[in-house]
């Protein structure tokens, strides 16, 4: 790891074609020089301007990283998570995601106590590759206050303007 540079993937990001609302999924068009893509953000659930997902629905909530975080770091390798009962602010570094291209600090989106991480995106860690969304959760935290986050269309807008 210590070979590794730090730096954040989203800087290069690449612009978007378009965004197109689909019922329960907002799916952006990535335009990029070698192939296009699709980048889905599903529509119940939060999110930050850092790309990680909040599933406000359940106590703890649940976060994870988002599609588009997941493009723009490449396969994860390892994951570092914050231990059981860690306190976090918003902002403050969640975890370490260590993909083939960098190592880059998960941004809490919230305020509050973890309760729970994923020991199965521990032990493989390209279950968040491959389901972002779903079995690639992250970590659970009980919140402190409500957070003040992004809807799906609010997101949608940010990654179609993300160059």
């Amino acid at each position: 790891m210590d070979d590794m540079q730090e730096y954040d993937p989203f800087d290069d990001a690449n612009g978007f074609e378009d965004v197109a609302e689909d019922g329960d999924m907002y799916t952006a068009n990535l335009n990029t020089q070698e192939a296009a893509a699709q980048v889905d953000i599903p529509a119940h659930l939060l999110y930050s301007e850092e790309h990680v997902w909040v599933d406000d629905s359940v106590d703890p909530v649940v976060c994870g990283v988002t599609a588009f975080a997941s493009e723009q770091l490449g396969e994860l390798v390892f994951i570092d998570f914050p231990e059981i009962g860690t306190h976090v602010e918003v902002g403050d570094e969640l975890a370490q995601l260590e993909s083939s291209k960098s190592v880059s600090p998960l941004i809490s989106p919230v305020a509050g106590t973890v309760r729970y991480v994923n020991h199965e995106a521990y032990d493989d860690p390209s279950v968040v590759d491959s389901d972002p969304y779903g079995e690639g959760w992250l970590v659970k935290i009980e919140l402190d206050e409500d957070p003040e986050l992004l809807s799906a269309d609010e997101y949608a807008k940010i990654v179609a303007k993300a160059q």
